[in-house]
């Protein structure tokens, strides 16, 4: 690329800038990799190392790129964006930032003792219900820790199912089950020993718990779950109107 494919009136730099950030964007440049060195920017692009500094260097205070000592500048892992009012699964929210979402199971069983659980489900005392647990990726980077409850019916189906790749609400929907509307409450507490072994953090680092109850098209409950997720890798966005 030379000089005569920028734009004349705008600093070259910030178009090397919006180039990067695509690259970042569509995956080319991937979490945690290395990106080419200044060296091979300014031959590819044909400008000045300043130019390429202040490129690098807009990316870097915008937190999409970071410099680790020694080994050169890598692209930053981004957060992941949760929107409330919209009901969504991990994984569709992961794949909407570019990354690939995995799950790795801890345990999935048909239990009769969850009575909180059972309750808000509204399943009768005796009936069981299917408890799943997993550990939540985003490429390779554990992001959250999910408990959810199925009514015995619904985990009938998903135990049929890998459950370390399941991604529950596209196998409820190619069922024709369908959800309608969730409640979600959400709170902040720090991670246990366990937790923060499952999520490769330290014990005491903070945690974002979300709570999802969600209902069917009779308005029935047929989920109830508990994410807890990390700090630093997931928070929520909201638009307020007035």
């Amino acid at each position: 690329m030379s000089n005569e494919q920028f734009t004349k009136g705008e600093a070259l730099y910030l178009q090397i800038k919006d180039i990067l950030i695509d690259r970042i964007q569509n995956g080319s440049w991937k979490a945690n990799e290395l990106i080419p060195t200044e060296q091979e920017l300014i031959k590819e692009f044909g400008v000045s190392r300043t130019t390429i500094r202040q490129a690098i260097t807009v990316l870097v205070q915008n937190g999409l790129l970071e410099k680790k000592q020694g080994r050169g500048t890598v692209v930053k892992p981004q957060q992941l964006v949760g929107n409330l009012g919209q009901l969504k699964g991990f994984a569709e929210e992961v794949m909407e930032r570019g990354s690939v979402p995995r799950s790795k199971l801890i345990r999935a069983e048909f239990k009769t003792n969850l009575y909180h659980e059972k309750e808000m489900l509204q399943v009768p005392e005796d009936a069981p219900i299917l408890l799943i647990e997993r550990i939540r990726f985003s490429d390779d980077t554990p992001v959250a820790l999910e408990r959810s409850c199925w009514p015995e019916e619904i985990g009938q189906l998903l135990m049929k199912h890998d459950l370390n790749e399941a991604k529950y609400y596209e196998i409820l929907e190619n069922d024709q089950i369908y959800l309608n509307r969730a409640n979600e409450r959400i709170a902040a507490m720090n991670a246990t020993i366990d937790e923060a072994d499952l999520l490769a953090i330290r014990p005491g680092e903070a945690l974002l718990e979300m709570t999802r109850l969600s209902y069917g098209l009779n308005d029935h409950p047929m989920e109830y779950t508990r994410t807890k997720y990390r700090s630093d890798q997931y928070h929520y966005h909201i638009e307020l109107k007035r």
